[in-house]
This record gives structure tokens, C-alpha cells and sequence, in this order.
């Protein structure tokens, strides 16, 4: 399984910083959101250095994410595309953003993983929010915290 892969040892979690970067959004709402997710990754994962950011529309930025790594104290950058599949994002605006943000530290190398899918637990993502939708709308589920009060969850 993924999640019981260990560094390997030239790569400490002290020192190792984490970026997780999301589309960004106009919407204070949805980078509210992505910001909370991070925090609550690095909670469960447990690195020392992480940070949100956003590709574009919102601060924190690709530059300003990759300048607080550095400030904590990374001495490598891993970079996370919250994104689902791989595209323009993916394939240029990432490494093009970090690339300029990394000039300003030739001495500290970086990394963009690869985006989320295709991974075989996304499968299951979808199965589960299928199925809990699916109950709320027959009345046997509250309303998930997403649709809360929207009336979006329901059979029209």
C-alpha cells in the first residue's frame, strides 16, 4: 500500500517541505477549503513543514508557499497538484511557477508529484459519495457537509 512507503533516508520529514497546490478559485469559500485540507493532511502525516497554495487567484501562491518552505527550513520541496488528472496545469503552469519560485534558491531542489489520478481509491471515493447521496435523497442521511442548506442533494 501507498501510505506505508517510507522516505528513504536522505529525505527527513524535518526537512522535507510539502506544498499542496490546488487550482485556486475567485471563491474565498473554496481556498478556504483547500487550506483546511492541508492543514488537517499535515495533522494525519504528520511533516513539519507543509503548506497550501494556489496555482492562480489567490494568495497563498506557488512563490509564496515555496518561500515559506524555505524559511521553515526545507531543504527539499515536493510539491503536491491537488488536481485529478494530468493536463496544461499539470504538464507546464506547475513547473513553470515552480521553477521561478525555485530561482530565488538554486540550492534547494523541488519536486511536482504526479496528480491524483488515476488512483484505485478514487474509485472508492466515488462509490461512497454516490451512495451517501443517494440515502440522503430517500430521507435516510443528513445532508453531507458540502451540500448543507444548498438543495443540491436531492432527486429532481
Amino acid at each position: 500500500m501507498m501510505s506505508d512507503l517510507v522516505l528513504p533516508p536522505s529525505f527527513k520529514t524535518e526537512t522535507t517541505g510539502i506544498m499542496i497546490v490546488d487550482h485556486g478559485s475567485r471563491r474565498v469559500e473554496s481556498n478556504r477549503r483547500h487550506e483546511e485540507f492541508v492543514v488537517e493532511w499535515q495533522t494525519r502525516y504528520r511533516f513539519r513543514i507543509v503548506e497550501p497554495a494556489h496555482m492562480e487567484f489567490a494568495e497563498p501562491s506557488i512563490r509564496s508557499g515555496f518561500e515559506a518552505c524555505v524559511a521553515d527550513g526545507a531543504t527539499t520541496i515536493v510539491i503536491a497538484p491537488y488536481f485529478l488528472w494530468p493536463g496544461n496545469h499539470w504538464d507546464r503552469d506547475i513547473p513553470a511557477l515552480a521553477a521561478e519560485a525555485s530561482a530565488h534558491h538554486p540550492a534547494v531542489p523541488y519536486l511536482v508529484t504526479a496528480p491524483l489520478g488515476p488512483h484505485r481509491l478514487l474509485m472508492d471515493i466515488v462509490q461512497e459519495r454516490i451512495q451517501y447521496c443517494l440515502s440522503h435523497a430517500v430521507g435516510a442521511s443528513p445532508e453531507c457537509e458540502l451540500c448543507s442548506q444548498t438543495g443540491r442533494c436531492k432527486l429532481r
